[in-house]
């Protein structure tokens, strides 16, 4: 296996619709890939008792997020047999409708790239010490709960 590049994961704010397309387009030249998988988390405007959310702010325990980052990245290339993969995690003001999670897993067949991007995903939510505080329409905020 060839050496893995590491990828800078955080990015101030929202993850634009331009750096995913340029992403995606920087393995047109890569003939071996036959699938990707794309997860993109969007934040919505959940309604919560009489409040409406008007974006997330996400912060995180840097060191230890970028740490298990690597960790999980280790992990894929080790489960999966897959032979791309990044991700990318807003910190900052993510307004409703943007984009603050980019996970992209490239393989030779889909199902190899599918169940890599999930489980991918699923450890990032569980185990990935990054925080997202709901903020109101009405400037209120809380702490989000990940379900």
């Amino acid at each position: 296996m060839e050496q893995k590049k590491i990828h800078k994961v955080f990015i101030d704010g929202p993850i634009n619709p331009g750096f995913i397309g340029e992403a995606i387009a920087k393995h047109s030249d890569k003939k071996n890939i036959g699938a990707h998988s794309i997860f993109l988390g969007q934040v919505r405007n959940d309604r919560i008792g009489e409040n409406e959310v008007a974006a997330i702010e996400y912060t995180a325990y840097r060191e230890m997020a970028e740490e298990l980052f690597i960790e999980i990245r280790e992990d894929a290339f080790k489960n999966f047999p897959i032979i791309c993969m990044h991700i990318y995690h807003s910190l900052g003001r993510v307004n409703a409708g943007e984009i603050s999670l980019f996970v992209f897993t490239s393989a030779i067949h889909r199902k190899d790239a599918i169940d890599a991007c999930e489980a991918i995903v699923e450890r990032i939510k569980k185990e990935v010490p990054v925080w997202g505080k709901e903020i109101f329409t009405n400037e209120n905020s809380q702490w989000k709960i990940n379900t």
